[in-house]
């Protein structure tokens, strides 16, 4: 049985109320029992909040919608595991990472990084000078990363994982992880200071 509170979920962009705990609960009982209506509204509901994350990990739109739908298919077939309404964004989130994940295992047979020569180690020493920079300035250097060092960057600096945990999700040795988020910290400061 799924349980919830009255949390209120709104649209980032009108700040409407969309769906409160209660009927968002309805939305999700709906979907189990296989109402398009209800997936539509769930779809809806998240669409933003998927795409945000899915961007985070993809290396364009077109990518991350592309995992982003994926990813909605994989909730919808996984959706009577959710036990609790509180936990469905957590749960989604990382539904969306584990699909970008895969998408990027699929791909990286294509793809082959270029460094720039002059990389300089990161100097954690002055970090007044970026508080200057706005989140979008952060997120766009971020974005400009290579898909690899984006990937153990976001994983190891927003998620929250060990360079082991990385290293199993990306199917590489943990010393690549950390190489991957050394050379990161080095681009991310290169360009950060360039914007300056």
């Amino acid at each position: 049985m799924i349980t919830a509170t009255t949390e209120i979920y709104f649209n980032p962009l009108t700040r409407k109320p969309l769906l409160n705990s209660n009927s968002l609960m309805e939305v999700v009982e709906d979907c189990l029992k296989g109402k398009e209506s209800a997936m539509k509204k769930f779809y809806e509901h998240f669409h933003g909040f998927a795409l945000s994350v899915c961007l985070s990990y993809c290396e364009n739109r077109d990518d991350a919608l592309e995992v982003m739908n994926d990813g909605f298919l994989k909730v919808f077939k996984s959706l009577d595991k959710v036990e609790n309404i509180e936990r469905i964004k957590p749960w989604l989130r990382r539904i969306m990472i584990n699909v970008a994940i895969d998408h990027y295992r699929k791909n990286i047979k294509n793809q082959t990084t270029q460094l720039p020569e002059n990389i300089v180690e990161p100097n954690f020493g002055d970090t007044s000078v970026y508080a200057k920079l706005s989140s979008e300035d952060i997120m766009e250097a971020v974005q400009s990363l290579p898909t690899n060092y984006r990937l153990v960057f976001n994983l190891y600096a927003i998620e929250g994982y060990s360079h082991k945990e990385i290293g199993e999700m990306l199917k590489m040795a943990e010393s690549t992880s950390r190489a991957n988020l050394s050379l990161a910290n080095g681009l991310l400061r290169e360009k950060l200071r360039k914007m300056l």
